[in-house]
């Protein structure tokens, strides 16, 4: 049973700071990305979740440490692994490397809202089986 998926990046010139640097918060949606196309790999749009299943994911909390910076035009590997299942969350591990060097390491807490109340709802069972039994 494997859980991973990884997901490339470029560093465009846009996502970068004065130094050529990108700038910390840019590492944010980079995540974000891979987990949006981590679920589309397993057949969920994130919009038919919303409209069909009344749920959408917001991100309760994360813990992010910053080993080495990227740079403009870096192809970059962003990585999730789900770490734990709860009744309405999930715990995602997740990095970010070059060339297989650590540069990004994060803990994201995901949550399954319902979209009208945006009240905590049980992940639904589909996208639990999914995550839990398909192989990437």
């Amino acid at each position: 049973m494997q859980k991973n998926f990884s997901w490339p990046i470029r560093v465009y010139y846009e996502d970068t700071d004065v130094g050529g640097v990108v700038y910390h918060s840019n590492y944010l949606n980079f995540m974000e990305r891979a987990r949006t196309e981590w679920l589309r790999a397993l057949g969920f749009e994130q919009t038919a979740v919303k409209d069909e299943l009344g749920v959408i994911i917001v991100i309760h909390s994360l813990n992010i440490a910053f080993k080495s910076p990227a740079k403009f035009n870096d192809l970059l590997q962003v990585n999730c692994k789900l770490a734990n299942t709860g009744r309405s969350s999930m715990d995602i591990a997740q990095t970010i490397t070059r060339d297989g060097v650590l540069l990004i390491e994060a803990q994201v807490k995901a949550v399954f809202v319902n979209v009208d109340t945006f009240r905590p709802v049980a992940v639904p069972e589909a996208i639990k089986q999914a995550i839990l039994q398909t192989k990437l």
